[in-house]
């Protein structure tokens, strides 16, 4: 009986990984998200600054989305949102290289930097 809920747990577990690889490269720019979350509002008020074309994922508010949040963990190493993915290739949170690199875009756009 053990050894059956086992393989079951482990079953749940590979859907909810092989979901999240197939949300993350649903689009150019995906974000998992939680809609409470001030750091992932930050994220997608940049991405949509930049005038990036994105996906965003709310886990809270999907059916299974805790199971997609730890889904993402074991994956990326990542467990926290938001949780990036460029051409299906995580690129980390609003703490990470990610936000630098979009906070430097969007002066860029609004101070004519290049």
């Amino acid at each position: 009986m053990v050894s059956m809920l086992r393989s079951s747990i482990e079953m749940s577990k590979q859907a909810a990984l092989k979901k999240a690889k197939e949300l993350a490269s649903s689009a150019p720019v995906v974000v998992f998200s939680k809609t409470y979350c001030g750091y992932c509002n930050r994220v997608k008020q940049l991405l949509t600054q930049v005038g990036a074309t994105y996906k965003v994922i709310e886990l809270d508010e999907l059916s299974g989305g805790y199971e997609l949040q730890s889904a993402l963990g074991h994956w990326t190493g990542q467990s926290t949102v938001p949780n990036v993915f460029i051409e299906g290739k995580h690129v980390g949170g609003c703490d990470s290289e990610l936000f630098s690199l979009l906070v430097v875009t969007c002066l860029s756009n609004f101070h004519g930097l290049s």
